[in-house]
């Protein structure tokens, strides 16, 4: 049962609580960092945050929930910022930075998390106190942690450890053996259709299945179709005529379907984030009002109880203010020595509004929509491209006669000055879900929101190093000696080619258009979908994200989220549905979690050696056996995973 929060004197905001919440933080922000970069897709650590922090706590006879609730917090902060990756890598692929400077990237994130923080503390009591929105995610933790606090819970709880542990040692494994050549886990043909071609791509990751299983089997579907779209439809329209031998076929297919197909799926993204956000628009505001409207007379009363203290609103405005002049330093370093460095000040000022005013607005609509959809399946993304789109056209205003190298600075200046947006994005698509776990546990918001600071500051040491890393040993595909094993880093090469265009001129609008349109399309059947037959839905974005994604990323989501839909179904027939539920999820995460953290131990190495396979023991002669063994190992692995999940999940 959850502990009384009459005094004080519970055990909340402990050094031990920070520490473990620091050791996770480095854990599951690397693991998102490569996933992120991978993929294109962040997973949300909270509650496997919970479950590891529970595990451990529960050795200490003082443990409260309450100090468990900050572990998971500081936690889910420092992971949720790793979505910073959707941007900052842009400035490497249009080659401004050879690098990632270290403590220009370190403030880069915590300035623009910190922000986070204050943006989203006004708005604890309109959107979590006193509003009505579900919060997925944020009362699935909270149960989570009630369970884990009690006696029947201990076990569950140790239960819940070892299913992540098994299962991220499983997927490390696999990982390992592909790493040595043991395995193969690339599978590629392309082929000719008609007089064009087309090919089909997959590989055999178990973090993709773990995030299938995540996402759902509705945003299954809707990338199955994207990916239908793009290979099916537009990738042999698109190459009509310009096949003529078969040797030419692999080059031709990749050239078209990343200078022209990736495009018309961003039209289809962008269609999506403008239609997420304009659907919303009113509910956000109305919302909004009517719960500060609601909330004036709790906020007037003196005896404000502990479990509804916030941190002070004259220190969260002195820290919202006092982070705008760092912010402006930042910036000034990033254009003194460029050719646009005489446009500095006015820039400098514009990009200040920019963020003080559009921060504020991002985190009221990205906390609402985590409040409405949970973090997950919040479009972050989408409101990242429409952010860096609104700054591209300020910042082109302000240096309107700019051109040549000029015109470069401006666009690595666009890109720098919306990371600090989308960090304030990522952290208020999470921070409301923290503090409605908290309310829900009797924790007291401010010492949450200390919390979440904390974990800005975790999140900020750890991703620049990781960033470093995955740069040196992979690459980012576009991005100036990028190779083969290139990490695909959709949304920031997005983002980059997006904001470029802007300047240059050299976006393909009928691309775009044609994308947009089929974004439409979308957008109708899923509106179609849901009023008329509310159990089924075809989200929009999963389906750009289906057509702009390389095939060899997005076939393995749609195979696991078929599986976690069968799982799903057989674990509500079970004995104990919700906690047959659980493991699964558990067990999604441990996939994610395995492969992830091998990869950026993987990429320790490769940075190390300077090769590009220093592990590979089998010639190369044996792909063919190798990839046979691949498979058969890989649907063994997963079946016997989703059974020990099963298993564990029905034991009483």
């Amino acid at each position: 049962m959850s502990h009384s929060p009459a005094t004080s004197s519970i055990k909340e905001l402990t050094i031990r609580g920070i520490i473990i919440g620091g050791i996770i933080t480095a854990v599951f922000t690397a693991a998102n960092v490569y996933l992120g970069l991978k993929a294109g897709i962040t997973f949300a650590t909270s509650i496997p945050a919970a479950v590891i922090s529970m595990a451990i706590l529960r050795r200490f006879a003082d443990h409260t929930v309450q100090e468990n609730n900050i572990v998971q917090t500081i936690a889910s902060a420092a992971g949720t910022l790793s979505s910073i990756i959707f941007v900052l890598p842009g400035l490497i692929i249009i080659g401004w930075w050879s690098g990632f400077p270290y403590w220009t990237t370190v403030f880069i994130i915590i300035l623009g998390g910190i922000l986070g923080v204050t943006y989203s503390i006004p708005l604890r009591r309109a959107l979590v106190t006193h509003s009505d929105l579900p919060y997925p995610e944020g009362v699935a933790g909270a149960e989570v942690l009630r369970v884990g606090d009690t006696t029947e819970g201990a076990e569950e709880s140790q239960r819940g450890f070892r299913m992540i542990l098994r299962g991220s040692l499983a997927s490390a494994g696999l990982s390992l053996l592909s790493s040595l050549k043991a395995i193969g886990v690339e599978i590629s043909s392309v082929f000719k259709v008609g007089a064009g071609a087309t090919m089909f791509s997959t590989s055999l990751s178990m973090a993709l299945i773990g995030v299938g299983h995540l996402v759902g089997i509705a945003v299954g579907v809707a990338m199955i179709l994207g990916l239908v779209i793009s290979y099916g439809v537009m990738l042999p329209i698109r190459t009509r005529g310009q096949v003529e031998g078969v040797d030419e076929l692999q080059g031709v297919v990749s050239k078209i379907f990343s200078t022209d197909v990736r495009f018309i799926g961003a039209g289809a993204i962008a269609i999506a984030a403008i239609w997420t956000f304009v659907k919303i628009l009113g509910p956000i505001v109305k919302g909004i009002g009517e719960s500060l409207a609601k909330g004036r007379g709790r906020v007037a009363d003196s005896d404000v109880p502990l479990t509804e203290r916030d941190l002070s609103m004259k220190v969260v405005v002195g820290i919202t203010l006092g982070s705008m002049l760092p912010i402006g330093v930042l910036m000034w370093l990033f254009l003194k020595d460029t050719g646009v460095a005489n446009h500095a000040w006015g820039l400098i000022l514009v990009s200040i509004l920019f963020i003080l005013i559009t921060g504020l607005a991002v985190a009221s609509v990205c906390g609402y929509m985590a409040g409405l959809i949970g973090s997950s399946n919040s479009p972050i993304s989408g409101v990242g491209i429409l952010a860096a789109l609104a700054a591209a056209v300020l910042v082109k205003a302000v240096a309107s006669s700019a051109s040549g190298d000029e015109t470069s600075a401006l666009v690595a200046y666009t890109l720098f000055t919306s990371a600090v947006v989308f960090s304030i994005a990522s952290i208020s698509n999470d921070n409301l879900q923290d503090l409605k776990t908290g309310q829900l546990v009797d924790s007291t918001p401010w010492k949450q929101q200390v919390a979440l600071i904390i974990g800005v500051v975790f999140g900020a040491i750890v991703i620049p190093p990781v960033l470093s890393l995955m740069q040196t040993a992979f690459g980012f595909a576009g991005a100036p000696g990028a190779g083969e094993n290139a990490l695909a880093a959709p949304q920031a090469s997005l983002i980059s080619s997006l904001v470029s265009g802007v300047f240059g001129g050299s976006i393909n609008w009928g691309l775009l258009g044609l994308g947009a349109g089929i974004g439409v399309v979308a957008i109708a059947i899923d509106e179609i979908l849901k009023r008329t037959t509310p159990k089924l839905s075809l989200p929009p974005l999963a389906v750009g994200m289906g057509m702009y994604l390389p095939a060899a990323v997005t076939i393995m989501i749609p195979v696991g989220a078929v599986l976690g839909a069968l799982y799903n179904r057989w674990a509500q027939r079970s004995t104990n549905p919700e906690k047959a539920t659980r493991l699964g999820t558990l067990m999604a995460t441990s996939l994610i979690v395995g492969e992830s953290l091998y990869g950026v131990i993987f990429a320790g190495i490769v940075g190390f050696s300077g090769k590009e396979d220093p592990l590979a023991i089998v010639p190369k002669g044996f792909g063919g056996v190798t990839t046979v063994v691949g498979v058969v190992l890989f649907v063994v692995v997963v079946r016997a995973l989703y059974r020990m999940a099963g298993r564990e999940g029905t034991r009483s």
